[in-house]
């Protein structure tokens, strides 16, 4: 058997970051995490780093604005998975640059997870958001480094728990507002599903050079379909409200930080379709469930079960 890739996670105490590295740490793979000094020693972040260290993660000190400290810590590995948040993405030109000179890096992830930025109809804010997405994407290109780049749509621990409705801790119970005519069908998938598929994907042939789309066909709802599921489970018919399209936007242009964000990421999802509303082609994309048909994803259904 092939000898695992060394993986090193750039960004692995954040959101996404902490099942990334935990899935790689299981899959057996030699794990490293970038870890700046003040995260180490910052107590919100200490069951972070102690579950890494049980796992058998190495946390390697380092910093994303300190190029030495980045070439030594990619020359110890043969993959870098980037998961810095939305202020940091911009910043990825460094660890593009770091990448370039140890020039021993098999595959690279840039922070990514959401919409393919290529093939969205995005308003402001989160227009500018995905064109730095897009102009990282184009860097790793023109420096010709081999990348893997992971469109999962919605982080399922992020929209399900309240039906996407803002301020909501819980799924509502009696009204629900859904933006625009609620029918574009969207795609929820448990992070660490994501991270499975993503380790999956970082030592594929079939992954180089491509997008991998997370698109598991029991995580794809339309907002309709979406409350019509929760209905069911609840015994009671909710009282829906919709926004249309033309007061979505007024809304987005109101709003304060970072809300506007989110509801403008909400209507290139659920008004626009940004998830689905495009083929994938072989030229420049794989779907996971076909790739990798074994794992046992969460569905929707089930995950929306421990709030009923």
């Amino acid at each position: 058997m092939a000898s695992k890739s060394k993986i090193l996670v750039v960004g692995g105490t954040g959101y996404i970051g902490k099942f990334i590295v935990e899935a790689s740490a299981k899959a057996g793979n030699p794990t490293y995490a970038l870890v700046r000094d003040a995260t180490v020693s910052d107590p919100a972040k200490s069951p972070i780093i102690n579950n890494f260290k049980n796992l058998g993660v190495n946390i390697v000190s380092g910093d994303l604005y300190n190029h030495s400290s980045l070439v030594k810590a990619i020359k110890e590995v043969d993959v870098v998975i980037s998961t810095v948040g939305a202020g940091q993405l911009a910043d990825q030109e460094k660890l593009i640059s770091a990448i370039k000179e140890a020039g021993n890096v098999k595959r690279f992830l840039p922070s990514e997870f959401g919409n393919d930025v290529d093939r969205v109809h995005a308003v402001e804010p989160a227009k500018s958001a995905f064109n730095i997405k897009v102009q990282i994407r184009r860097a790793v290109e023109a420096a010709g480094i081999p990348y893997t780049y992971v469109s999962a749509n919605f982080f399922a621990g992020y929209f399900l728990p309240s039906l996407s409705q803002p301020g909501a801790t819980t799924p509502p119970r009696d009204k629900v507002v859904i933006l625009g005519d609620g029918n574009p069908k969207s795609i929820f998938n448990k992070e660490e599903d994501i991270a499975v598929y993503t380790m999956k994907a970082v030592e594929d042939p079939r992954t180089l050079n491509k997008t991998l789309y997370i698109r598991p066909s029991g995580n794809i709802y339309s907002f309709n379909d979406l409350v019509s599921l929760w209905e069911k489970k609840i015994g009671k018919t909710l009282d829906r409200i919709y926004v249309p399209e033309e007061q979505v936007l007024k809304n987005i242009q109101e709003a304060p930080l970072p809300i506007n964000v989110i509801l403008a990421i909400s209507h290139s999802a659920f008004v626009k379709g940004d998830h689905t509303n495009f083929d994938i082609e072989a030229s420049f994309g794989v779907e996971a469930t076909n790739l990798y048909p074994d794992i046992k994803y969460t569905t929707v259904d089930e995950f929306l079960n421990q709030y009923v």
